[in-house]
């Protein structure tokens, strides 16, 4: 696999199968600090819409992935920060839309989209997942913590006003985090808004991967479903992903640990993303251990993988 600067994958998604990842700012560039984000906490949090990365390599590399492999359900403008923060990422949903069968997908925490601007550009997309976890400006600034000028009302306001314009699927992401928005009153605040703002789905997550921060608790699966008859209809739990299909995409050790910088992964889901035998997958593992370029983590009695950030 070729080694790319702004691709990575397509990596296993507990959502949509495999997923080619664009990815549009640097590490850890985002409006919030959710404490329960999987990539740790933010260390850029900002507002600025600029270029963040040169869109032009990031057309070259899309355009030239989908001449030479172009193989995936979904490409997706994710990664390590906010995408819309990039001012240019509608150029990005532009070049998949016309030289592309593959539909796009736009991972947003919505914060943006209060702007005529972002909500053109998002709206190239074939489906768009909006984020809603806090139900007020308090319940934000605990989940969330978000920029200094960033208010609740705009995001709310903001994800209404997109999905009068957008004609593709929208989906909702609420991030339930156990004693700390999980109490059935809180979520049925959220749900509320959420029927106001009518996406076409509402999956709930929790935080089955290491997040930012320790006190992020998970909410058991028995919980969840109670919580799921809140929603109108019952929102979605996000199952783990499943293997849908081999996409025989061939990795080696680079294009793991490129993974793992974006992702904290189990060996299964890279298995699984790779289309490898988990024997493989070891190798890779047990190589980028020993030189420290990787860590174990465990959750709940399951190991992920993530990038240490050493070289090797």
């Amino acid at each position: 696999m070729k080694d790319r600067k702004y691709l990575f994958g397509p990596v296993p998604s507990r959502r949509f199968g495999r997923s080619l990842g664009v990815d549009l700012t640097p590490y850890k560039t985002c409006s919030l600090d959710c404490v329960f984000c999987q990539l740790g906490r933010t260390t850029h949090k900002t507002v600025t819409r600029r270029e963040y990365v040169k869109t032009e390599e990031v057309l070259s590399e899309l355009t030239e992935w989908l001449k030479t492999d172009g193989d995936a359900d979904y490409i997706t403008l994710s990664g390590s920060g906010e995408p819309t923060l990039h001012e240019r990422f509608g150029e990005v949903l532009a070049l998949i839309r016309e030289k592309s069968h593959i539909p796009s997908l736009l991972l947003t925490n919505g914060t943006l989209l209060h702007l005529p601007e972002v909500r053109e550009a998002a709206a190239l997309a074939s489906v768009v997942k909006v984020s809603l976890s806090a139900w007020d400006q308090a319940s934000l600034d605990i989940v969330n913590r978000p920029h200094a000028e960033m208010r609740f009302e705009d995001i709310v306001r903001g994800e209404k006003a997109f999905r009068e314009q957008f004609t593709g699927r929208l989906y909702m992401e609420v991030f339930l985090i156990g004693g700390m928005n999980d109490a059935p009153d809180d979520v049925s605040r959220i749900a509320s808004l959420a029927e106001e703002i009518k996406p076409d789905r509402v999956q709930l997550n929790t935080a089955v991967r290491p997040a930012a921060e320790d006190f992020a608790l998970v909410v058991s699966e028995e919980r969840m479903a109670e919580l799921t008859y809140l929603f109108h209809p019952p929102a979605e739990i996000i199952a783990e992903f499943s293997k849908q299909k081999d996409l025989r995409l061939r990795a080696d050790k680079e294009s793991v640990l490129a993974m793992l910088r974006r992702r904290p992964c189990t060996a299964t889901q890279i298995a699984e993303g790779f289309g490898m035998h988990l024997n493989e997958v070891s190798k890779y593992i047990g190589n980028l251990l020993n030189t420290d370029q990787i860590r174990a983590e465990r959750r709940d009695g399951t190991v992920y993988y993530a990038a240490s950030g050493k070289k090797r």
